[in-house]
Protein backbone atom coordinates (compact mmCIF):
# COMPACT_ATOMS: atom_id res chain seq x y z
CA UNK A 1 0.00 0.00 0.00
CA UNK A 2 2.76 2.43 0.89
CA UNK A 3 6.52 2.70 0.84
CA UNK A 4 7.10 3.79 4.44
CA UNK A 5 5.25 5.26 7.43
CA UNK A 6 4.69 9.02 7.57
CA UNK A 7 5.88 9.48 9.78
CA UNK A 8 -8.42 31.98 18.26
CA UNK A 9 -9.70 33.02 20.85
CA UNK A 10 -13.38 32.46 20.25
CA UNK A 11 -16.59 32.25 22.15
CA UNK A 12 -19.01 29.39 22.62
CA UNK A 13 -20.77 30.00 19.32
CA UNK A 14 -17.56 29.44 17.36
CA UNK A 15 -17.74 25.67 17.67
CA UNK A 16 -20.96 25.95 15.67
CA UNK A 17 -20.12 28.76 13.31
CA UNK A 18 -16.66 27.49 12.41
CA UNK A 19 -18.39 24.79 10.39
CA UNK A 20 -20.45 27.20 8.30
CA UNK A 21 -18.93 28.11 4.98
CA UNK A 22 -15.16 27.82 4.99
CA UNK A 23 -14.41 27.70 1.28
CA UNK A 24 -11.52 30.14 1.47
CA UNK A 25 -8.05 28.73 1.93
CA UNK A 26 -6.99 31.50 4.25
CA UNK A 27 -9.09 30.50 7.23
CA UNK A 28 -12.26 29.42 8.90
CA UNK A 29 -15.56 31.26 8.50
CA UNK A 30 -16.64 34.06 10.76
CA UNK A 31 -19.03 33.55 13.66
CA UNK A 32 -22.72 33.93 12.94
CA UNK A 33 -25.59 32.68 15.09
CA UNK A 34 -25.68 31.43 18.63
CA UNK A 35 -27.42 28.24 19.70
CA UNK A 36 -30.49 30.25 20.70
CA UNK A 37 -30.99 31.61 17.20
CA UNK A 38 -29.06 28.96 15.33
CA UNK A 39 -28.70 28.50 11.59
CA UNK A 40 -30.98 25.44 11.26
CA UNK A 41 -34.66 24.64 11.57
CA UNK A 42 -36.19 21.18 11.36
CA UNK A 43 -39.58 20.47 9.84
CA UNK A 44 -41.37 17.24 10.75
CA UNK A 45 -44.33 15.19 9.70
CA UNK A 46 -45.40 11.66 10.52
CA UNK A 47 -46.45 9.11 7.94
CA UNK A 48 -47.74 6.75 10.66
CA UNK A 49 -50.11 8.75 12.88
CA UNK A 50 -51.58 5.97 14.99
CA UNK A 51 -51.05 5.66 18.72
CA UNK A 52 -49.53 2.27 17.91
CA UNK A 53 -47.91 1.26 14.65
CA UNK A 54 -45.82 -1.47 13.09
CA UNK A 55 -43.13 1.16 12.69
CA UNK A 56 -42.67 4.81 13.50
CA UNK A 57 -42.21 7.03 10.46
CA UNK A 58 -40.71 10.42 11.31
CA UNK A 59 -40.02 12.40 8.13
CA UNK A 60 -37.84 15.50 8.21
CA UNK A 61 -36.62 18.48 6.24
CA UNK A 62 -33.61 20.41 7.52
CA UNK A 63 -33.46 24.06 6.43
CA UNK A 64 -30.47 26.41 6.53
CA UNK A 65 -31.75 29.70 7.98
CA UNK A 66 -28.25 31.13 8.42
CA UNK A 67 -26.08 33.29 6.19
CA UNK A 68 -23.44 30.74 5.17
CA UNK A 69 -23.44 27.18 3.84
CA UNK A 70 -23.84 24.33 6.33
CA UNK A 71 -21.95 21.07 5.95
CA UNK A 72 -24.54 18.35 6.46
CA UNK A 73 -21.91 15.95 7.76
CA UNK A 74 -21.80 18.16 10.87
CA UNK A 75 -25.56 18.00 11.49
CA UNK A 76 -27.31 15.59 13.89
CA UNK A 77 -31.09 15.39 14.42
CA UNK A 78 -32.49 13.69 17.51
CA UNK A 79 -35.99 12.21 17.71
CA UNK A 80 -36.86 11.20 21.29
CA UNK A 81 -39.09 8.30 22.28
CA UNK A 82 -40.01 5.97 25.13
CA UNK A 83 -38.95 2.35 24.72
CA UNK A 84 -41.83 -0.13 24.98
CA UNK A 85 -39.74 -2.38 27.22
CA UNK A 86 -36.37 -1.97 28.97
CA UNK A 87 -34.75 -4.60 26.73
CA UNK A 88 -36.46 -3.56 23.49
CA UNK A 89 -34.12 -3.19 20.51
CA UNK A 90 -34.87 -1.05 17.49
CA UNK A 91 -33.85 -0.95 13.83
CA UNK A 92 -33.55 2.12 11.58
CA UNK A 93 -34.27 2.39 7.86
CA UNK A 94 -34.39 5.14 5.25
CA UNK A 95 -37.22 4.69 2.75
CA UNK A 96 -36.28 7.62 0.50
CA UNK A 97 -34.27 10.83 0.71
CA UNK A 98 -33.53 13.61 -1.75
CA UNK A 99 -29.87 13.53 -0.64
CA UNK A 100 -29.83 9.74 -1.09
CA UNK A 101 -30.42 7.15 1.61
CA UNK A 102 -26.77 6.08 1.38
CA UNK A 103 -25.86 9.54 2.70
CA UNK A 104 -28.17 9.27 5.73
CA UNK A 105 -27.27 7.45 8.95
CA UNK A 106 -29.41 6.45 11.91
CA UNK A 107 -28.24 5.30 15.32
CA UNK A 108 -30.02 4.79 18.64
CA UNK A 109 -28.93 6.18 21.99
CA UNK A 110 -30.07 5.99 25.60
CA UNK A 111 -30.70 9.09 27.70
CA UNK A 112 -28.72 9.15 30.94
CA UNK A 113 -31.73 10.41 32.91
CA UNK A 114 -34.99 9.13 31.40
CA UNK A 115 -38.24 11.05 31.53
CA UNK A 116 -41.86 9.87 31.34
CA UNK A 117 -41.84 10.37 27.55
CA UNK A 118 -38.25 9.61 26.55
CA UNK A 119 -35.50 7.21 27.48
CA UNK A 120 -34.14 6.65 23.97
CA UNK A 121 -33.43 8.71 20.91
CA UNK A 122 -32.90 8.10 17.21
CA UNK A 123 -30.02 10.25 15.96
CA UNK A 124 -30.00 11.06 12.26
CA UNK A 125 -26.69 12.02 10.68
CA UNK A 126 -25.26 12.55 7.23
CA UNK A 127 -22.13 11.35 5.50
CA UNK A 128 -19.96 13.86 3.63
CA UNK A 129 -21.62 12.65 0.41
CA UNK A 130 -24.73 14.60 1.47
CA UNK A 131 -22.86 17.81 0.68
CA UNK A 132 -23.84 21.20 2.06
CA UNK A 133 -26.92 23.38 2.37
CA UNK A 134 -26.79 26.88 0.90
CA UNK A 135 -28.51 29.66 2.86
CA UNK A 136 -32.26 29.27 2.47
CA UNK A 137 -32.03 25.72 1.11
CA UNK A 138 -33.36 22.56 2.70
CA UNK A 139 -32.59 18.87 2.38
CA UNK A 140 -35.90 17.95 0.83
CA UNK A 141 -37.68 14.85 2.10
CA UNK A 142 -35.97 12.54 4.54
CA UNK A 143 -38.49 9.70 4.66
CA UNK A 144 -37.29 7.68 7.64
CA UNK A 145 -38.67 4.88 9.80
CA UNK A 146 -37.76 2.64 12.70
CA UNK A 147 -39.28 -0.45 14.24
CA UNK A 148 -38.78 -2.93 17.02
CA UNK A 149 -36.23 -5.60 16.17
CA UNK A 150 -38.84 -8.28 16.96
CA UNK A 151 -41.43 -6.48 14.79
CA UNK A 152 -43.90 -6.21 17.69
CA UNK A 153 -46.19 -3.16 17.41
CA UNK A 154 -44.67 -0.09 18.99
CA UNK A 155 -46.51 2.48 21.08
CA UNK A 156 -46.06 6.07 19.89
CA UNK A 157 -48.55 7.90 22.09
CA UNK A 158 -46.03 8.32 24.92
CA UNK A 159 -43.10 9.38 22.71
CA UNK A 160 -41.73 12.88 23.35
CA UNK A 161 -41.11 13.75 19.68
CA UNK A 162 -44.21 12.11 18.19
CA UNK A 163 -46.79 14.51 16.73
CA UNK A 164 -49.94 12.56 15.76
CA UNK A 165 -51.57 15.57 14.10
CA UNK A 166 -48.47 16.52 12.13
CA UNK A 167 -49.32 15.02 8.78
CA UNK A 168 -47.85 17.93 6.80
CA UNK A 169 -44.40 19.43 7.14
CA UNK A 170 -44.07 22.20 9.73
CA UNK A 171 -41.43 23.43 12.15
CA UNK A 172 -41.22 21.03 15.11
CA UNK A 173 -39.21 22.00 18.16
CA UNK A 174 -39.65 18.65 19.92
CA UNK A 175 -36.76 17.32 17.87
CA UNK A 176 -33.31 18.84 18.20
CA UNK A 177 -30.67 19.69 15.66
CA UNK A 178 -27.02 19.84 16.61
CA UNK A 179 -24.13 21.36 14.74
CA UNK A 180 -20.65 20.38 15.95
CA UNK A 181 -22.25 18.98 19.10
CA UNK A 182 -24.03 22.22 20.03
CA UNK A 183 -27.84 22.35 19.98
CA UNK A 184 -29.03 24.95 17.45
CA UNK A 185 -32.67 23.94 17.13
CA UNK A 186 -35.39 22.51 19.33
CA UNK A 187 -35.76 21.50 22.95
CA UNK A 188 -35.04 17.96 24.09
CA UNK A 189 -36.31 16.14 27.17
CA UNK A 190 -34.95 17.20 30.54
CA UNK A 191 -31.19 16.55 30.86
CA UNK A 192 -30.80 15.40 27.26
CA UNK A 193 -27.23 14.46 26.42
CA UNK A 194 -24.22 13.12 28.34
CA UNK A 195 -24.00 13.69 32.07
CA UNK A 196 -21.30 16.27 31.41
CA UNK A 197 -19.95 16.21 27.86
CA UNK A 198 -17.06 18.48 28.80
CA UNK A 199 -15.94 16.19 31.60
CA UNK A 200 -16.74 12.56 30.72
CA UNK A 201 -16.40 9.98 33.47
CA UNK A 202 -13.23 7.95 33.94
CA UNK A 203 -9.81 8.14 35.44
CA UNK A 204 -7.14 10.42 34.08
CA UNK A 205 -8.35 12.93 31.55
CA UNK A 206 -5.36 15.26 31.47
CA UNK A 207 -5.76 17.41 28.36
CA UNK A 208 -3.57 18.81 25.61
CA UNK A 209 -5.34 21.48 23.57
CA UNK A 210 -3.79 23.92 21.12
CA UNK A 211 -5.67 26.46 19.04
CA UNK A 212 -2.46 27.27 17.11
CA UNK A 213 -2.53 30.94 18.03
CA UNK A 214 1.05 31.81 17.02
CA UNK A 215 2.70 34.59 15.05
CA UNK A 216 5.12 32.49 12.95
CA UNK A 217 7.31 29.39 13.00
CA UNK A 218 9.84 31.39 15.04
CA UNK A 219 7.32 32.30 17.76
CA UNK A 220 9.02 31.35 21.06
CA UNK A 221 5.68 30.08 22.33
CA UNK A 222 5.86 27.14 19.89
CA UNK A 223 8.81 25.37 21.58
CA UNK A 224 7.58 26.57 24.96
CA UNK A 225 4.33 24.72 24.23
CA UNK A 226 6.20 21.60 23.23
CA UNK A 227 6.21 21.89 19.42
CA UNK A 228 9.07 21.38 17.00
CA UNK A 229 8.92 22.56 13.38
CA UNK A 230 10.97 20.16 11.34
CA UNK A 231 14.09 21.35 9.54
CA UNK A 232 16.25 18.22 9.34
CA UNK A 233 16.66 16.28 6.09
CA UNK A 234 15.47 12.78 5.36
CA UNK A 235 12.36 10.83 4.54
CA UNK A 236 9.63 10.32 3.88
CA UNK A 237 9.11 11.87 0.49
CA UNK A 238 11.09 13.04 -2.53
CA UNK A 239 14.85 12.40 -2.32
CA UNK A 240 16.76 15.67 -2.07
CA UNK A 241 13.75 17.61 -0.77
CA UNK A 242 14.04 19.89 2.25
CA UNK A 243 11.75 20.32 5.23
CA UNK A 244 11.21 24.07 5.39
CA UNK A 245 10.09 25.51 8.75
CA UNK A 246 9.23 28.86 7.16
CA UNK A 247 6.40 27.18 5.24
CA UNK A 248 4.54 26.54 8.50
CA UNK A 249 2.57 29.76 8.96
CA UNK A 250 -0.32 31.05 11.07
CA UNK A 251 -3.21 33.34 10.28
CA UNK A 252 -6.52 34.48 11.72
CA UNK A 253 -9.97 34.58 10.21
CA UNK A 254 -13.28 35.26 11.90
CA UNK A 255 -11.56 35.55 15.27
CA UNK A 256 -10.04 32.09 14.98
CA UNK A 257 -6.45 31.02 14.44
CA UNK A 258 -5.35 28.58 11.73
CA UNK A 259 -2.05 26.81 11.06
CA UNK A 260 -1.06 26.37 7.41
CA UNK A 261 1.41 23.81 6.03
CA UNK A 262 2.68 24.52 2.52
CA UNK A 263 4.43 21.95 0.33
CA UNK A 264 5.82 23.04 -3.02
CA UNK A 265 7.83 21.76 -5.97
CA UNK A 266 9.01 22.69 -9.44
CA UNK A 267 9.46 19.08 -10.49
CA UNK A 268 12.90 18.35 -9.04
CA UNK A 269 14.14 17.08 -5.72
CA UNK A 270 16.07 20.22 -4.92
CA UNK A 271 13.04 22.43 -5.68
CA UNK A 272 10.75 20.41 -3.42
CA UNK A 273 9.91 21.53 0.11
CA UNK A 274 7.97 19.46 2.63
CA UNK A 275 6.50 20.61 5.97
CA UNK A 276 6.01 19.01 9.37
CA UNK A 277 5.23 20.05 12.94
CA UNK A 278 5.36 17.61 15.84
CA UNK A 279 5.41 17.49 19.60
CA UNK A 280 8.91 17.39 21.03
CA UNK A 281 7.94 14.83 23.64
CA UNK A 282 6.70 11.29 23.10
CA UNK A 283 4.21 11.18 25.95
CA UNK A 284 0.87 10.29 24.35
CA UNK A 285 -0.68 6.84 24.33
CA UNK A 286 -4.20 5.76 25.30
CA UNK A 287 -7.14 8.13 25.12
CA UNK A 288 -8.70 10.42 22.50
CA UNK A 289 -6.98 12.40 19.76
CA UNK A 290 -8.82 14.96 17.64
CA UNK A 291 -8.04 17.66 15.10
CA UNK A 292 -9.92 19.77 12.59
CA UNK A 293 -8.00 19.63 9.34
CA UNK A 294 -8.56 21.19 5.95
CA UNK A 295 -7.44 18.95 3.11
CA UNK A 296 -7.02 20.30 -0.43
CA UNK A 297 -7.28 18.53 -3.76
CA UNK A 298 -5.30 20.96 -5.92
CA UNK A 299 -2.41 23.40 -5.66
CA UNK A 300 -3.13 27.10 -5.20
CA UNK A 301 -1.39 27.69 -8.55
CA UNK A 302 0.42 25.67 -11.18
CA UNK A 303 -0.36 22.21 -12.56
CA UNK A 304 -2.15 19.63 -10.43
CA UNK A 305 -1.38 15.94 -10.16
CA UNK A 306 1.43 15.58 -7.62
CA UNK A 307 1.17 12.61 -5.28
CA UNK A 308 0.86 14.68 -2.14
CA UNK A 309 0.16 13.24 1.33
CA UNK A 310 -1.71 15.34 3.94
CA UNK A 311 -1.74 13.94 7.46
CA UNK A 312 -2.61 13.92 11.15
CA UNK A 313 -0.95 11.11 13.09
CA UNK A 314 0.78 9.83 16.21
CA UNK A 315 4.04 7.88 16.10
CA UNK A 316 7.07 6.68 18.02
CA UNK A 317 10.50 5.63 16.77
CA UNK A 318 11.30 2.26 15.21
CA UNK A 319 14.20 1.04 17.32
CA UNK A 320 15.00 -1.89 15.02
CA UNK A 321 13.44 -3.49 11.94
CA UNK A 322 10.23 -5.29 12.94
CA UNK A 323 10.54 -4.09 16.57
CA UNK A 324 7.26 -4.98 18.25
CA UNK A 325 7.06 -1.84 20.41
CA UNK A 326 6.64 0.47 17.42
CA UNK A 327 3.32 2.33 17.11
CA UNK A 328 1.74 4.69 14.59
CA UNK A 329 -1.87 5.77 13.98
CA UNK A 330 -2.54 7.75 10.82
CA UNK A 331 -5.05 9.84 8.97
CA UNK A 332 -3.47 10.17 5.50
CA UNK A 333 -5.23 11.88 2.60
CA UNK A 334 -3.88 11.40 -0.93
CA UNK A 335 -5.85 13.78 -3.19
CA UNK A 336 -4.10 12.59 -6.36
CA UNK A 337 -3.55 8.98 -5.39
CA UNK A 338 -0.28 7.18 -4.86
CA UNK A 339 0.88 3.84 -3.44
CA UNK A 340 -0.93 2.16 -6.33
CA UNK A 341 -4.13 4.23 -6.00
CA UNK A 342 -5.13 6.24 -9.10
CA UNK A 343 -7.08 9.06 -7.41
CA UNK A 344 -8.35 10.52 -4.14
CA UNK A 345 -8.22 8.24 -1.11
CA UNK A 346 -8.26 8.70 2.68
CA UNK A 347 -6.48 6.07 4.76
CA UNK A 348 -6.61 5.40 8.46
CA UNK A 349 -3.83 3.00 9.43
CA UNK A 350 -2.80 1.36 12.70
CA UNK A 351 0.77 0.06 12.77
CA UNK A 352 2.38 -2.73 14.73
CA UNK A 353 5.79 -2.60 13.04
CA UNK A 354 7.65 -2.59 9.73
CA UNK A 355 10.95 -3.41 8.07
CA UNK A 356 12.24 -0.62 5.81
CA UNK A 357 14.50 -2.81 3.65
CA UNK A 358 13.29 -5.12 2.31
CA UNK A 359 9.90 -3.54 2.84
CA UNK A 360 7.57 -5.47 5.13
CA UNK A 361 4.62 -3.96 6.97
CA UNK A 362 2.39 -5.18 9.80
CA UNK A 363 -0.64 -2.90 9.95
CA UNK A 364 -4.39 -2.67 9.58
CA UNK A 365 -6.11 0.02 7.57
CA UNK A 366 -9.46 1.40 6.46
CA UNK A 367 -9.98 3.60 3.43
CA UNK A 368 -12.48 5.67 1.48
CA UNK A 369 -11.92 6.41 -2.20
CA UNK A 370 -13.37 9.86 -2.82
CA UNK A 371 -12.49 13.51 -2.43
CA UNK A 372 -12.11 14.83 1.11
CA UNK A 373 -11.33 18.41 0.10
CA UNK A 374 -12.40 20.87 2.79
CA UNK A 375 -12.59 20.96 6.57
CA UNK A 376 -12.98 17.69 8.46
CA UNK A 377 -13.17 16.69 12.11
CA UNK A 378 -10.80 13.77 12.69
CA UNK A 379 -11.00 11.68 15.86
CA UNK A 380 -9.15 8.53 16.87
CA UNK A 381 -9.62 6.77 20.19
CA UNK A 382 -7.35 4.14 21.73
CA UNK A 383 -8.39 1.90 24.60
CA UNK A 384 -7.84 -1.69 25.71
CA UNK A 385 -10.21 -3.03 23.06
CA UNK A 386 -8.71 -1.41 19.97
CA UNK A 387 -8.35 1.73 17.87
CA UNK A 388 -11.40 3.52 16.45
CA UNK A 389 -11.35 6.24 13.80
CA UNK A 390 -14.08 8.83 13.08
CA UNK A 391 -14.41 11.38 10.29
CA UNK A 392 -16.96 14.18 10.71
CA UNK A 393 -18.66 12.31 13.54
CA UNK A 394 -19.15 9.14 11.50
CA UNK A 395 -17.41 5.86 12.23
CA UNK A 396 -14.61 5.29 9.70
CA UNK A 397 -12.90 2.13 10.96
CA UNK A 398 -12.01 0.06 14.02
CA UNK A 399 -8.72 -1.81 14.25
CA UNK A 400 -7.76 -4.75 16.41
CA UNK A 401 -6.21 -4.76 19.87
CA UNK A 402 -3.10 -6.36 18.37
CA UNK A 403 -2.10 -2.88 17.17
CA UNK A 404 -2.31 -1.10 20.53
CA UNK A 405 0.68 1.07 21.53
CA UNK A 406 3.35 -0.29 23.87
CA UNK A 407 5.28 2.97 24.16
CA UNK A 408 4.21 6.63 24.17
CA UNK A 409 4.12 8.62 20.94
CA UNK A 410 4.37 12.14 19.55
CA UNK A 411 1.56 14.02 17.77
CA UNK A 412 2.36 15.12 14.22
CA UNK A 413 1.02 16.95 11.19
CA UNK A 414 2.90 16.87 7.91
CA UNK A 415 2.49 17.33 4.16
CA UNK A 416 4.87 15.84 1.63
CA UNK A 417 5.18 14.36 -1.85
CA UNK A 418 5.58 10.60 -2.31
CA UNK A 419 7.53 11.12 -5.55
CA UNK A 420 7.53 13.30 -8.66
CA UNK A 421 6.00 10.74 -11.01
CA UNK A 422 2.44 12.02 -10.71
CA UNK A 423 3.28 15.40 -12.26
CA UNK A 424 6.62 15.95 -14.01
CA UNK A 425 6.14 19.58 -15.02
CA UNK A 426 8.82 22.10 -13.99
CA UNK A 427 6.21 24.80 -13.39
CA UNK A 428 6.18 25.72 -9.68
CA UNK A 429 3.13 24.67 -7.63
CA UNK A 430 2.23 24.66 -3.94
CA UNK A 431 -0.23 22.61 -1.92
CA UNK A 432 -1.76 23.71 1.40
CA UNK A 433 -3.06 21.80 4.40
CA UNK A 434 -4.60 23.71 7.31
CA UNK A 435 -5.21 22.85 10.95
CA UNK A 436 -7.71 24.55 13.27
CA UNK A 437 -6.90 22.80 16.56
CA UNK A 438 -5.54 19.63 18.13
CA UNK A 439 -6.85 17.89 21.24
CA UNK A 440 -5.68 14.90 23.27
CA UNK A 441 -7.46 13.65 26.39
CA UNK A 442 -5.36 11.09 28.23
CA UNK A 443 -6.93 7.73 29.10
CA UNK A 444 -10.48 8.75 28.18
CA UNK A 445 -12.51 7.67 25.18
CA UNK A 446 -14.68 10.57 24.00
CA UNK A 447 -17.34 10.41 21.34
CA UNK A 448 -17.08 12.91 18.49
CA UNK A 449 -19.97 14.83 20.10
CA UNK A 450 -18.09 14.97 23.39
CA UNK A 451 -14.97 16.15 21.55
CA UNK A 452 -16.95 19.01 20.00
CA UNK A 453 -18.34 19.93 23.42
CA UNK A 454 -14.86 19.86 24.97
CA UNK A 455 -13.54 22.18 22.25
CA UNK A 456 -16.50 24.52 22.69
CA UNK A 457 -15.94 24.66 26.45
CA UNK A 458 -12.21 25.37 26.10
CA UNK A 459 -12.81 28.16 23.62
CA UNK A 460 -15.68 29.61 25.62
CA UNK A 461 -13.27 29.84 28.55
CA UNK A 462 -10.79 31.75 26.39
CA UNK A 463 -8.28 28.89 26.43
CA UNK A 464 -5.95 28.85 23.45
CA UNK A 465 -3.45 26.36 24.90
CA UNK A 466 -3.27 23.92 27.78
CA UNK A 467 -1.03 20.90 28.37
CA UNK A 468 -1.76 18.82 31.44
CA UNK A 469 -0.36 15.55 30.04
CA UNK A 470 2.57 14.45 32.19
CA UNK A 471 5.91 13.46 30.74
CA UNK A 472 6.45 9.68 30.60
Amino acid sequence: MRTRPTGRRARAALAVTALLGGAALTGLPAPTASAADGPLTVQYRTSAAGTTADQSEPWFKVRNTGTGPVQLSQVRIRYYFKADAPDAAYRFACSWAVVGCSAVTGTFGTLPRPTATADRYLEIGFTPAAGSLAPGADTGDLQLRFHRADWQPLRQSDDYSFGPTRTSYADWDKVTARLAGATVWGTGPEDDGPTDPTDPPGEGGQTLFDDFDYSSHTDPALPAHGWSVRADAGGPGVPGATWDPSKVTFSSSGGNSVMDLETSTAGTGTSTTHTEILTRSMKFAYGTYAARVRFSDAPVSGPDGDRVVQTFFTINDLKAPMADDYAEYDFEYLPNGGWGEPSSILYTTSWETYNPDPWQAVNQHSESRRSFAGWHDLVVTIDDSGITYYVDGAHFGTHDGAYLPERPMSINFNQWLIDLDGQQSTTPRAYHQQVDYVLHVKDQVLTPTQVAARIEALRAAGTSFVDEVPAP
